[in-house]
């Protein structure tokens, strides 16, 4: 469609995707965040030469002011855009536009793309209004027919009115920017307040003790379910820092959405496409 040369990368590797960026001239490069923070974090980046870099697509995904900053900054990208699609609407339904500033880029997945209609919705297919979270439903040509001989499981995934069902939480401002809060799988009750992991992520990610992170519910018996945050440390985190960032938490977002435990992990597990697996995570209570 565009005249592009496709270079699939069936495992991520830092290594081999800085060489192929160095040999191949290689100019887009679409990832999850922790793609770009692991090609900055890696010791041999500067012997590779990175000025084809151009355009760096990232998002639906906690995405620091700070990351936006080092992608153009170090990586040497032109344009840093943000975007949030699903593959049954062919991977694109919102999407950052040159030209927006850069705390908007990293706080949001951007606009509809022409020909593609968005809003968010309660759960018997209402509309909210702008700054209430809800699902995120999608109708437009690149919207699916359906999934392949699944009659029911295509039916649970459009609204009555013919709009596609995300199974994603999100809020869309005045001016149609959309900021996808969380998965409705992920989200937990704590004490019969909605706690959405992603948010809490963000604010987390802020503490420089904290490279990598990732919140999931775990029961509790008092309150039902609280936080549990999964943390990849900045250097050796020393005794008493998973108290310390539970107090700091503590002073920086409302108390039902502080984390009640704290575990450091060296690495997050995560799938081929860079999303952290919290299934797996949730296993390990």
């Amino acid at each position: 469609m565009c005249g592009a040369t496709l270079l699939p990368q069936p495992v991520f590797d830092a290594g081999a995707v800085l060489a192929k960026i160095s040999t191949e001239r290689v100019t887009v490069l679409p990832g999850a965040p922790t793609v770009y923070q692991s090609l900055l974090d890696h010791p041999a980046r500067s012997g590779y030469d990175l000025g084809s870099l151009r355009l760096a697509v990232t998002g639906a995904a906690v995405v620091p002011l700070e990351l936006v900053t080092r992608i153009r900054q170090d990586l040497g990208f032109d344009t840093v855009l943000t975007a949030y699609g699903l593959t049954e609407c062919c991977g694109l339904v919102t999407m950052c536009r040159r030209g927006d500033d850069p705390g908007l880029i990293a706080a949001t997945s951007g606009r509809a793309v022409p020909g593609v209609e968005l809003r968010v919705a309660v759960a018997d297919g209402k509309p909210v209004l702008p700054g209430t979270p809800g699902e995120v439903q999608v109708r437009g040509y690149n919207v699916m027919c359906g999934y392949f001989e699944d009659p029911d499981g295509t039916a649970a995934a459009f609204t009555g009115d013919g709009w596609l069902r995300t199974g994603d939480i999100g809020i869309v401002d005045d001016d149609g920017n959309l900021r996808i809060t969380d998965r409705l799988g992920d989200m937990f009750t704590v004490g019969g307040f909605n706690a959405y992991p992603a948010e809490i992520e963000r604010v987390l990610a802020r503490h420089p003790l904290v490279a990598d992170c990732a919140v999931v519910g775990v029961p509790d018996p008092r309150l039902g379910e609280v936080g549990k945050a999964f943390v990849v440390p900045n250097g050796d985190p020393g005794p008493g820092a998973a108290e310390e960032l539970i107090d700091w938490a503590r002073r920086e977002m409302a108390n039902y959405k502080v984390p009640r435990q704290v575990a450091f992990r060296a690495e997050l597990p995560r799938n081929a496409s860079g999303k952290v697996l919290k299934g797996q995570l949730r296993a390990e209570d």
